[in-house]
């Protein structure tokens, strides 16, 4: 996404410029499309195999419906947050507490109100939105709607222009897939347009094979971002770039004002706090 920005490559690009002169916005006929094999982990499937009639409430955990969930490091599944777990240290990785990372559910949710796009490219562009949401297995459309977007849909208020609490329309594959039980594997494949061949990385050390850093690093993402800095325009009006990777995160002011929304909305109905990864892991310099 990061070299069509570049107005030479106009003809090409997804986006077009803002009317305000400043950073760009996607075209009218492009649409982002989501696709999943089965229901993301979390909320909307957990309780998704139990019911064919969603006016039949007899799961036993149904009180913990719309949760935030975290998924534990080297665990299968996903468990409830508590405000106990909120705040995690990187002392307290380095000395053995399992990472917590929040489930697939709860970071779809998320991009239905702050975009596909996450914080650095907020300085360039403005929120991309799914437009549908497609599920090969385990689709039920209660429990989807509400972990997407219903649960907050009541309680997230203030959210700055042109941040929206988006709905995405969600739809069933024709042909529902045979469920195939398989415990998650250790590599993640990552392929982008200019890449000779897929990058598989192994998600345990988050590096290649080989051990050279990923193109999706943050790491390299924040030098593709700083590489951008004055050569095209920003909504923030920077040129020079942060010089530290989480000052670059929080510099779009918009997008930090709908990311406090969102924890408020989830506060506000009782769903648990959004857990966050250690401080430390973003306070490096770019290069």
């Amino acid at each position: 996404m990061f070299p069509y920005l570049y107005c030479r490559y106009a003809s090409k690009s997804i986006f077009t410029q803002r009317p305000e002169g400043r950073g760009y916005k996607l075209k009218d006929d492009i649409e982002f499309h989501l696709y999943i094999n089965t229901a993301p982990c979390g909320d909307a499937r957990i309780f998704s195999p139990h019911e064919d009639n969603a006016k039949v409430d007899k799961h036993p955990n149904r009180i913990s419906r719309g949760q935030l969930r975290t998924k534990i490091e080297s665990g299968e599944g996903t468990i409830p947050v508590k405000a106990a777990t909120s705040i995690q240290t990187w002392d307290g990785i380095i000395q053995g507490e399992r990472l917590l990372t929040m489930s697939c559910s709860d970071k779809i949710c998320r991009w239905s109100v702050l975009g596909l796009q996450g914080s650095l490219l907020s300085h360039f562009i403005e929120p991309i939105y799914l437009k549908s949401l497609v599920l090969g297995s385990l689709f039920k459309h209660d429990h989807l709607y509400r972990a997407i977007c219903g649960r907050i849909e009541n309680t997230i208020q203030g959210l700055p222009p042109p941040f929206k609490l988006s709905r995405p329309e969600m739809l069933p594959v024709t042909s529902k897939e045979v469920r195939h039980p398989y415990k998650a594997p250790n590599f993640a494949v990552i392929w982008m347009q200019g890449f000779s061949k897929p990058e598989i990385v192994n998600t345990n050390t988050g590096k290649i094979d080989d051990s050279t850093v990923s193109a999706v690093s943050k790491q390299r993402l924040g030098s593709r971002f700083a590489a951008l800095c004055g050569q095209v325009t920003t909504i923030t009006g920077i040129q020079k770039p942060p010089q530290v990777y989480s000052e670059a995160k929080t510099a779009v002011e918009a997008y930090e004002t709908a990311k406090a929304r969102l924890i408020e909305a989830f506060k506000k109905a009782n769903l648990g706090i959004w857990v966050c990864k250690p401080l430390e892991q973003d306070m490096f310099e770019i290069v």
